[in-house]
């Protein structure tokens, strides 16, 4: 149980932990989809390759647009290469990063799927057992009144009686068995090598420009996230605000009721300022849309230090003979 919680902690740790849990969970799924699919090879020479390869590939384009659908990082690349540059530039390899990052993750349940109907080799058997020469293998059935093609169509049905007490039928099957495993494995080496090969030559290249671009990626991505649940806040308090607007005659306290701790005290004035900063000056429907199309058009620039050294307003009152009389500084 322990190590199943670090595990699931670690998945809600950040979106890309999620991101890499869901690919799993797909590519589990994938797994399990294939064992309980029951294939039927239709074992007619018009029709068993279109099947076989139907089974094998249309799953899998599936499996890759869902996991374009449900990765996360989808929507933030598109959202960054979509926008208007306004105050701010556009960098092209954040966008490269996350369609790598996006594609990786999609690629996986696809691949699976693929890697595992290879090793079983239901399909391959299926779509080219009509392309193996019979005079290699004993046993041919020549006393059935078939051509040759549909001879070779029917070696997947091993129910079919024209195969009755014949080892031509596995031999042929494990023939082409073979074969499709031997893809499979080979496939399975090759991305292994390939993917150790760029984990060996990564640190051989510019480094620092990496984590550049790691940063700034999940700095959008934050950002979003960050965005979205400030929108959220806010708003919750307008719709609160308009709620009690329309209800004149009841108050914050009958429209929220929430139990306090006794040493807990506030008035009303501080509760309504909380509800004001919340709002942010923002309290009309066309002040919220054009905010919102503010920040779609024109992200604000990356530069804090604008908002850290920002002069604040101050007012004075004086009386007629210039004399200050109060201040608010």
């Amino acid at each position: 149980m322990d190590r199943l919680k670090v595990v699931l902690q670690y998945f809600q740790s950040n979106s890309e932990s999620i991101s890499n849990g869901i690919c799993v969970v797909l590519a589990l799924v994938s797994v399990k989809l294939y064992t309980i699919f029951d294939f039927n090879c239709p074992c007619l020479p018009q029709y068993n390759k279109m099947y076989a390869l139907g089974v094998m590939f249309v799953p899998p384009i599936i499996l890759f647009f869902l996991g374009i659908l449900v990765n996360r990082h989808t929507g933030v690349m598109m959202e960054e290469w979509a926008r208007p540059t306004g105050k701010r530039t556009k960098n092209p390899a954040v966008v490269k990063y996350l369609f790598s990052a996006m594609m990786q993750r999609a690629m996986l349940a696809p691949m699976v799927w693929i890697l595992v109907s290879l090793l079983d080799g239901k399909c391959f058997i299926c779509a080219f057992s009509m392309s193996v020469d019979p005079k290699h293998f004993s046993g041919f059935p020549n006393d059935t009144g078939l051509d040759l093609i549909r001879i070779m169509a029917k070696v997947p049905c091993k129910e079919d009686s024209i195969f009755k007490n014949s080892t031509f039928r596995k031999a042929v099957s494990r023939y082409v068995r073979c074969y499709s495993q031997a893809i499979g494995w080979s496939i399975l080496l090759c991305l292994v090598f390939l993917g150790a090969v760029a984990r060996v030559i990564k640190p051989c290249f510019n480094h620092a420009v990496f984590l550049q671009t790691r940063y700034w990626s999940n700095y959008l991505d934050v950002e979003a996230k960050l965005f979205d649940e400030t929108c959220v806040h806010h708003a919750r308090e307008f719709a609160k605000k308009c709620v009690v607007h329309f209800f004149k005659d009841i108050g914050d306290d009958e429209v929220l009721r929430m139990p306090l701790s006794p040493n807990f005290s506030f008035n009303k004035s501080d509760k309504e300022a909380e509800g004001d900063e919340l709002l942010h000056g923002v309290t009309r429907k066309d002040q919220v849309d054009h905010l919102l199309q503010t920040w779609f058009q024109c992200r604000p620039e990356l530069d804090v230090t604008k908002m850290v050294y920002r002069p604040t307003k101050c007012v004075t009152w004086e009386d007629p003979y210039g004399q200050i009389i109060y201040s608010d500084v």
